[in-house]
């Protein structure tokens, strides 16, 4: 089963809210204010000093070369894996390329080794002042964007002013709370804050992509565009077919090529993305050579569908890579906008329908486990009662929150795995019947004489499938369930405008997660935000207290307290009904590669990590 991924989750970019009281002692306690600074760590001593000449996780001397042409297995604000119809990724409106990030730096970029440790790209120090309020960042001079104009910070400002204004939701909301992206000169941005930012908004903020300036004076800020947004990256967009192909070039007098953060990565000379609006034709093309790269997603097809005979001639590698140590969710949201699903009675008994056992022995060969939490594997997922630590932040909003939230952790219940769990369904069916869900004539309805209806929006027939039992299920207890597939499009135009009853998402959150980035997600301000990832509506007081907490921590360990509270009220409300996880990326890839292992902790940007490999091509005809 394939996710539909949510946020951000490339090694450019920041990772994959406000009690005032809290936000005393403020940003990177241990960084000294009014020195120029290589690089920010939220919580911790940097792994790299000043003067380090690569990251350890990449080949400093990889070759450069070749073309990969892979399919992408995450995107980032409105990409589309399945079509495309603008080349600005920056706006909520339209669907881009995946990889369109390739061709623009950021200020400072992360080291995908270390749990949340940037360094810098455009910048070369950042300098702290003694209020920790503003940051003021010290451009490199030789910095250029692609076609040979020097990258000032007039640039900057004009890009962090456009995204708070007009930027898609990942990059509006972190950006609440600065007050001002000022150009002291050419060379140094400032950018300040209001005080009321979490500590760790800047290390988000800072690794944004900043396109030229004076190509938005010329050109629209909207998803019309099929022209490029100059940028400053390793890349640049070459040939484009729209909706079908598109071709990021190498730039091969790039401007960041030697420096540190930038040693040994990005060594194709080529990186192709063809689009499939079939999973099927996306395979067969993999078989044949067309594509070199995928992660497969469907357990039946990883289970059954590689004997092929390239895989058995040696010529195609089948492995798994184990997945990064960051928290994860894959759940179906339930769409609070329509009255039906505010109550959570309603929500977890739609939840009881779901047999997870009886789903992942028939349809997924035994390969999933099941999702409990909002933050699944890793030390934020809640277990148990909850300790003294978290009790404190929670008795604040006792009897208004659900009283669950108080004892164990919520589970979502096993099942007898026999696809229609009566016990379970009996449950639904009380839960339904207490929340005013009477069934006359089969169908559930309400005092008004409603009929509790349900449509699942899906865009993948795996999908279909995985989801059709579910559906099965919610109708012999009386709602009124379908399932609406639409092609990604349509899919992505719904979801912007959350136009749907229950999605299907995902999110990969980065390991130590800051307020601005689970605020898209789960605070009250992004509930209204078109093209915002609260896909349920979520609008709680409680809720955006918990995500002030996160955004308060001064360690890891009050931000593991605060992150398992929050989980724990998330589970209760029951917004996102959990699915299932996988512990590794299943993956398959025609052998004519270079890759480094161990993989790095927290990312797996295979195509700027990974290399063209001469001898291997040439022994498998591939040259």
């Amino acid at each position: 089963m394939r996710p539909r991924p949510t946020r951000r989750d490339f090694l450019a970019f920041g990772t994959a809210a406000a009690v005032a009281p809290l936000m005393a002692g403020r940003v990177f306690a241990a960084s000294p204010t009014g020195v120029g600074l290589h690089g920010l760590s939220a919580f911790g001593d940097l792994k790299y000093g000043p003067d380090f000449t690569h990251l350890d996780f990449v080949n400093a001397d990889a070759p450069k070369g070749g073309t990969f042409n892979f399919s992408p297995s995450y995107w980032v604000f409105n990409q589309n894996p399945q079509t495309f119809n603008t080349l600005n990724t920056f706006v909520a409106r339209g669907d881009s390329p995946p990889r369109m990030e390739l061709c623009y730096d950021s200020l400072m970029t992360r080291a995908i080794d270390e749990p949340d440790a940037i360094y810098g790209l455009l910048a070369q120090s950042v300098t702290i002042s003694d209020d920790r309020n503003s940051f003021d960042f010290a451009l490199r001079p030789e910095a250029r964007f692609n076609d040979g104009t020097p990258f000032t910070a007039q640039d900057a400002a004009y890009a962090f002013d456009l995204f708070k204004k007009n930027g898609h939701p990942n990059l509006l909301l972190p950006l609440s709370h600065l007050k001002e992206a000022k150009a002291l000169d050419a060379h140094t941005l400032r950018l300040s804050f209001d005080g009321q930012q979490s500590d760790r908004t800047v290390l988000d903020i800072a690794t944004y992509p900043i396109p030229a300036k004076a190509f938005f004076e010329a050109n629209p800020f909207d998803g019309s565009q099929l022209k490029a947004p100059l940028g400053s990256g390793p890349y640049k967009v070459g040939r484009v077919s729209p909706g079908q192909i598109i071709e990021f070039e190498r730039v091969a007098d790039y401007w960041g090529r030697d420096l540190p953060v930038n040693r040994g990565l990005y060594n194709f000379d080529r990186i192709r993305i063809e689009f499939y609006q079939d999973r099927q034709a996306a395979f067969e093309a993999f078989k044949k050579g067309a594509i070199l790269y995928r992660q497969e997603y469907v357990s039946r097809v990883w289970a059954t569908g590689y004997d092929f005979p390239a895989l058995k001639a040696g010529k195609v590698v089948k492995r798994e890579f184990p997945s990064e140590k960051r928290p994860s969710m894959q759940a179906l949201a339930l769409n609070q906008r329509r009255e039906r699903f505010r109550d959570p009675r309603v929500r977890q008994a739609i939840a009881l329908c779901f047999d997870f056992e009886w789903t992942n022995r028939n349809l997924f060969y035994g390969a999933y486990e099941r999702s409990q939490s909002t933050f699944e594997k890793s030390a934020y997922r809640a277990e148990g009662l909850p300790t003294p630590e978290e009790l404190a932040l929670l008795e604040p909003f006792r009897g208004r929150i659900p009283d669950e939230a108080f004892g164990e952790a919520v589970l979502q219940p096993p099942s007898d795995g026999s696809g229609r769990d009566r016990k379970l369904l009996g449950k639904a069916s009380k839960l339904l019947a207490d929340a005013g869900w009477i069934r006359k004539d089969g169908n559930l309805r309400n005092a008004k004489g409603e009929q509790l209806t349900l449509e699942i929006l899906v865009d993948d027939d795996s999908l279909v499938r995985v989801f059709s039992p579910w559906v099965e299920n919610m109708k012999a207890i009386g709602i009124a369930a379908s399932l609406r597939m639409v092609d990604s499009t349509q899919h992505q135009a719904r979801q912007t405008t959350f136009d749907y009853d229950a999605i299907s998402a995902a999110a990969s959150f980065s390991a130590t997660p800051s307020r601005d980035e689970i605020d898209g997600l789960f605070h009250s301000r992004s509930a209204a935000l078109q093209g915002s990832t609260n896909l349920p509506g979520t609008a709680d007081p409680a809720i955006d207290a918990l995500i002030d907490a996160v955004g308060a921590a001064k360690d890891r360990e009050a931000l593991t307290v605060a992150m398992r509270a929050l989980d724990r009220v998330l589970r209760a409300r029951q917004d996102w009904i959990p699915n299932w996880f996988s512990a590794n990326h299943r993956a398959a890839f025609w052998d004519m590669f270079g890759f480094k292992e161990p993989k790095p902790d927290f990312g797996f940007p295979i195509e700027a990590m990974w290399w063209f490999d001469k001898d291997k091509a040439s022994r498998i005809g591939k040259t």
